[in-house]
């Protein structure tokens, strides 16, 4: 039931933040749509390739495609002048969806019995492959390209379940994890943390 609520969570909150973003990029209805599933789906997609284990397509993805379907188009039929300034807020749905498909790759890995570096590969192909998609096929710098931390967070998530910390059959740590990873992936953009050693360097 964990897993169930976070990966409704994990599409419901891509979805919003792809449509989001097709909005404000002025796309017409399809690519709304197109941007809005691509989001959620990619990453999972893009991890099960470079693990080389069996593709679960978009149209293969159950009711997660309908929930998916569902917040585009509460997205898209709202009124513009509202979504629209809703933009300033979509780190937050990003951060959810960062958080639950990283645990969710993570999880994916484990349960196939992947080694620690999988595990982890897993988590941050997952948790930032959707985010990823969505600003190349919006034309825009990938986030996790940005000076601020981004995809550090997936790699937590995965390490810390990889090596045992967190443990993915007890619901209680599963959602313990969740939550860091969305407070630290918030906090690190509202505090503007980043990684350029340089700057350190020159301190």
């Amino acid at each position: 039931m964990s897993w169930e609520i976070l990966n409704i969570l994990a599409v419901s909150a891509f979805a919003f933040s792809g449509a989001i973003v097709a909005l404000n990029e002025r796309y017409d209805i399809f690519g709304t749509f197109i941007l809005g599933i691509a989001t959620p789906f990619a990453g999972g997609i893009i991890r099960n390739i470079a693990l080389d284990v069996p593709v679960v397509h978009v149209w293969e993805q159950g009711y997660l495609l309908y929930v998916a379907f569902g917040t585009i188009a509460v997205v898209y039929f709202f009124p513009k002048t509202w979504v629209l300034s809703w933009d300033r807020w979509n780190i937050y749905p990003d951060a959810i969806g960062l958080s639950a498909f990283a645990l969710q790759g993570a999880s994916f890995a484990t349960a196939h019995n992947f080694p620690l570096g999988g595990v982890i590969f897993a988590a941050i192909l997952t948790g930032v492959g959707g985010g990823v998609t969505r600003d190349v096929l919006a034309q825009r710098r990938p986030m996790v390209l940005h000076q601020e931390i981004y995809a550090v967070w997936a790699l937590m998530a995965g390490l810390l379940i990889g090596v045992g910390i967190i443990d993915v059959q007890s619901a209680s740590q599963t959602y313990f994890l969740f939550f860091l990873v969305i407070t630290c992936r918030v906090l690190s953009y509202h505090l503007g943390w980043h990684l350029r050693f340089r700057d350190l360097y020159r301190l």
